[in-house]
């Protein structure tokens, strides 16, 4: 294999470099956050939140649970959590309820029976949360970018309105990361989001608020995007299952920032849950006529697929190796499945993902069919007036004067160093890897991934990490579906998990492997439990 070139490892040395100055900055300049050492969130009272989606809405059409009765379990639950975690930014009680009286008298008056609502309205009267980069109607859309303080959607985007077609009831926004192109939920706007577990830590993101909102059990489904693993992260560190589609079949549109270059080549809009069986149920509505593309309805023998296990990227070297309790966990896995099902589980090594974090920030820097490059994120985060200046910007963060994280100025400060020509090595290792992968999956195959390198880090220590999300990012770039699985709790007490990935168009494999999952080891746990 060809070593990287001297400018190539330059280029990966000044990101580590630069990041390595803005923690070390951060840690000198920023006030120190409230002591939360020793705080955790009370324990769930009503059993209504132990019940999945699936349950809830059947319960409902049954009358055996009123929809305002579920609605009102979960306001009392946020308002009960979101002040130790501040994942929901704003919500919409009071319009929830009024819209869950609205359901009970649907059903009151409904004379075509429960599968006529089943059919018709498979989510009626279940609470959904929703991530606040998605268009909501009469509701914030900002992304955590200050300037945009007090742009409200004024439709819903086309994922939030399949899924209130379906009958559910949007009953709040969640935080961000600014502009979502960050794995801590944190920015100027709405401040920074905890982790139920420890709110010491990182929910993770950019989809955090709803990880943290959902682990936190103050929602039962939720809506997120993933373009390097912000629907994986923040199940992972939050201990709750999401599926990242494959890209092309769920819509992109309406959530901002908006999809340029060919970045609609790598994004998923995917459901994230607490009860793995939702998302297939989820993801069928939220793909629309689009649905028959994943082919949901066909039945699944694990006992018929190849498994294979990747227990880490191969080495690089920027990023922190997989801690031992992940490695552990994932080998426990292997030996359940060949125990559980007599399959063989074959462990395999492909040498390209060494290369993982330069394969995703190449590709995600490429022009589109007409030559456009993608919009600069110095463009964003001065919208709606002009570019930021990088450095202007780490100034006035030193004097307490930027409305914008470090972690946003530290990536408008990187994206100066990108190279217009993209490297023929990188390109060349991300071909090899795509052939070698979508060969080895085919339509039966399924690989076992680990999520991140660590549990949940605490706040602000991605910015001496920045490199470790690629174990997520490489499978957007390999246009692959992939559920997070949560696998029970480690030696702090945070959440375990991996990925399960499938070939392209394969989704039901890996939401089966969701079920097997849960069953084996457990699922999500209440966080107020430990």
């Amino acid at each position: 294999m060809a070593p990287l070139s001297l400018l190539e490892k330059a280029q990966v040395w000044l990101f580590k470099a630069v990041f390595g100055v803005l923690f070390a900055l951060f840690r000198l300049l920023s006030p120190q956050r409230p002591v939360m050492s020793g705080k955790k969130l009370p324990p769930i009272s009503n059993p209504l939140l132990f019940v999945s989606a699936t349950q809830l809405a059947k319960k409902i059409r049954r009358k055996e649970v009123s929809s305002v009765e579920v609605v009102r379990a979960y306001i009392d639950r946020i308002q009960e959590v979101n002040p130790f975690v501040n994942a929901v930014t704003k919500d919409r009680f009071d319009a929830a309820l009024q819209e869950a009286t609205q359901v009970d008298k649907l059903i009151e008056e409904e004379t075509g029976g429960e599968e006529v609502l089943e059919d018709r309205l498979p989510l009626l009267g279940v609470p959904l949360s929703v991530k606040e980069s998605f268009a909501l109607q009469g509701m914030p859309y900002t992304s955590g970018v200050v300037s945009r303080r007090g742009v409200v959607a004024t439709v819903d985007a086309p994922v939030v309105a399949l899924l209130k077609r379906a009958g559910a009831i949007p009953i709040g926004v969640t935080n961000t990361s600014e502009l979502c192109m960050w794995f801590e939920s944190h920015n100027h706007l709405h401040g920074i989001t905890n982790n139920p577990y420890d709110l010491e830590r990182i929910p993770g993101g950019s989809s955090g608020g709803e990880g943290s909102i959902l682990g936190a059990a103050g929602s039962v489904i939720g809506v997120g995007s993933d373009i390097g693993g912000s629907i994986r992260m923040p199940c992972f560190f939050n201990g709750i299952f999401g599926h990242k589609p494959t890209p092309g079949v769920v819509s992109w549109e309406n959530q901002y920032p908006p999809c340029t270059g060919r970045h609609q080549e790598y994004i998923s809009n995917g459901p994230m849950c607490r009860y793995a069986e939702d998302l297939l149920p989820m993801l069928e509505i939220m793909a629309g006529p689009k649905a028959h593309m994943f082919s949901l309805d066909t039945k699944v023998d694990l006992k018929k697929l190849r498994f294979f296990t990747i227990p880490h990227d191969g080495g690089f070297p920027l990023s922190y190796p997989i801690s031992k309790e992940l490695m552990d966990i994932q080998r426990k896995v292997v030996e359940r499945l060949e125990a559980d099902l007599g399959v063989q589980v074959q462990e395999v090594c492909f040498p390209e993902l060494r290369y993982s974090f330069q394969i995703w920030n190449t590709y995600m820097g490429l022009t589109d069919k007409e030559g456009k490059p993608p919009q600069s994120f110095a463009e964003l985060m001065g919208e709606p007036g002009r570019p930021v200046w990088p450095l202007w910007e780490l100034l006035k963060w030193m004097m307490g004067k930027s409305e914008h994280t470090m972690a946003a100025i530290g990536l408008s400060l990187l994206e100066m160093t990108h190279v217009s020509k993209p490297s023929p090595f990188i390109i060349q290792q991300k071909e090899k890897l795509q052939k070698e992968v979508d060969e080895l999956l085919g339509t039966d195959g399924v690989i076992l991934y680990p999520s991140h390198p660590r549990v949940a880090p605490k706040h602000h220590h991605p910015l001496f990490r920045p490199f470790d999300f690629a174990y997520t990012g490489i499978i957007n770039i390999l246009g692959l579906p992939v559920t997070q699985c949560p696998l029970g709790l480690g030696e702090e007490g945070l959440p375990l998990g991996l990925q399960v990935v499938a070939g392209k168009l394969q989704d039901h494999l890996t939401l089966e492997m969701a079920l097997y999952l849960e069953k084996t080891f457990g699922g999500w746990r209440d966080p107020g439990a430990n």
